[in-house]
């Protein structure tokens, strides 16, 4: 083989391993898939105010479902009172996951909304959420690339504790 060629097959070589160990913006991000099947898993038990009942959209809400409910993990879970509501000027500690399952009718969930507390992630926003909007049957509404950009504009509005609003929508 002549120089020539084995310099071409080096170079080739080296491109592709460079290409495989390339990190894309999203590597280190939690898929969209993953957050869905965490938001379906067992891990976010503990629900807000220890109830399980579908509560109505709120009117200040800019979800379209009518019905809602939300649940904690264990570490988010650790931030509610003796009355399961967040605690006044709570900031949820790296691992928290809060899951809101919203509803179009009592007889079927619709979308999943989830903040994942991951500060390092590269899709975590300025306050270390990340944020994934999806529908059950696994339809993204809004990727968590996208570090929460259709919901925060609410998020962070008055009575907000750490991004969340359900002390403020049900108190």
């Amino acid at each position: 083989m002549n120089s020539r060629k084995l310099l071409a097959i080096i170079a080739i070589i080296g491109t592709l391993a460079a290409l495989h160990a390339c990190k894309h913006e999203s590597d280190d991000s939690p898929t969209d898939l993953e957050l869905l099947n965490r938001s379906r898993g067992p891990e976010a038990a503990v629900w807000y105010k220890f109830s399980n009942a579908l509560l109505p959209r709120s009117s200040g809400s800019g979800h379209f479902e009518s019905l809602l409910r939300t649940r904690f993990n264990s570490v988010a879970a650790a931030q509610l009172d003796t009355l399961g509501k967040v605690e006044e000027g709570t900031v949820f500690p790296e691992g928290s996951l809060i899951v809101k399952e919203l509803w179009p009718n009592a007889s079927g969930l619709g979308t999943y909304a989830v903040m994942l507390k991951r500060s390092g992630d590269a899709a975590a926003d300025e306050n270390g959420w990340v944020w994934g909007y999806i529908r059950d049957n696994g339809e993204v509404r809004q990727t968590a690339v996208n570090r929460g950009a259709a919901c925060k504009g609410c998020h962070a509005g008055p009575g907000n504790i750490n991004g969340t609003l359900m002390n403020a929508a049900y108190p």
